[in-house]
């Protein structure tokens, strides 16, 4: 996604809540750890990393769900999409579940994390593959080299 594309909207799937985002993701990315396959009745979760001040819900009100922990996983209240999460301690960017845009065509994920719990089959095509999560210190050079890629 550029620049050109946006803004971009979404919304879960009975429209009740609806977003828009106006800046281009920091990351892209699959989770694969059994928390996002549960969430998700999938094999992994998409997302894009938006800068919050880049996101914002235009319609409705979403609700906490998932583990109701210090990192916040928002549902639509009626049709029960997870639409995004915010990360506890990450305030300057949203993970939003790239499925909930009217066009997600664009998306790819760059990482996959959480591998070690992935399913045997699972696979993404993703540039980047960890165990678990990135060192903290590694996000800045990945967050550069998914915004040279374009």
């Amino acid at each position: 996604m550029t620049a050109q594309n946006l803004p971009m909207e979404g919304g879960c799937r009975c429209g009740r809540v609806r977003l828009k985002i106006s800046a281009p993701p920091l990351l892209t990315m699959a989770c694969h750890c059994t928390g996002c396959q549960r969430m998700t009745a999938s094999a992994y979760s998409l997302s894009a990393a938006i800068p919050s001040e880049g996101f914002e819900v235009t319609k409705g009100e979403p609700v906490i769900g998932g583990l109701h922990g210090t990192t916040k996983h928002y549902f639509c209240p009626h049709c029960m999409s997870w639409m995004f999460t915010r990360p506890e301690g990450m305030d300057w960017f949203v993970n939003l579940r790239v499925t909930m845009l009217d066009d997600p065509s664009w998306f790819t994920p760059f990482i996959e994390t959480w591998t070690s719990e992935k399913l045997a089959f699972a696979e993404t095509g993703a540039v980047h593959s960890y165990a678990a999560l990135p060192e903290m210190a590694a996000y800045e050079g990945l967050v550069k080299e998914y915004m040279a890629r374009g």
